[in-house]
């Protein structure tokens, strides 16, 4: 195998940053709209990137938080993954989530997304409902359970 099929086929590690109001009480979710490209156009997802080579994920995710939201953040514990490699996003990219608390300014949409919105964790239908870009609804089911959320009356467990 050559270099290049070795790069083609290694897996595009991807950083999303589940920004909460607090880390120690969290009431809310920052959710943000992308506006590229034009299949995700309009859905929304965790904020993050694409991991550098060699840059370490945390260090990632500061830097693109920094970048598409203008803002410093401190992390919390990440939200554990049905993979090692973190969330799968297709069958090239994967992503791990940290859950993070804003230190520094003021989120505005900087890059890559025209909206941002803080949506109610306890209201698991305010999340739900948003036009999720298809990979991230797992992760955002899982977050939301994770943090307690409780389900609409009437409904079954989602995973």
């Amino acid at each position: 195998m050559t270099n290049t099929e070795l790069i083609n086929t290694e897996l595009i590690n991807v950083v999303g940053g589940a920004v909460l109001d607090s880390l120690a009480e969290p009431a809310r979710l920052l959710v943000a709209r992308r506006t590229a490209p034009p299949q995700f156009a309009g859905m929304w997802e965790f904020p993050g990137g694409k991991v550098e080579a060699g840059e370490a994920p945390k260090d990632a995710l500061h830097r693109e938080l920094r970048e598409e939201l203008g803002i410093a953040v401190i992390l919390g514990a990440e939200l554990e993954a049905p993979e090692s490699s973190g969330w799968p996003l297709n069958e090239r990219a994967s992503m791990r989530v940290w859950f993070a608390e804003v230190a520094d300014g003021d989120p505005r949409p900087l890059e890559d997304h025209d909206e941002l919105r803080w949506v109610s964790i306890q209201d698991r239908d305010e999340a739900l409902h948003l036009p999720w870009i298809p990979a991230d609804l797992p992760i955002v089911r899982a977050l939301l359970t994770a943090l307690g959320a409780p389900l609409p009356a009437g409904a079954a467990p989602r995973a």
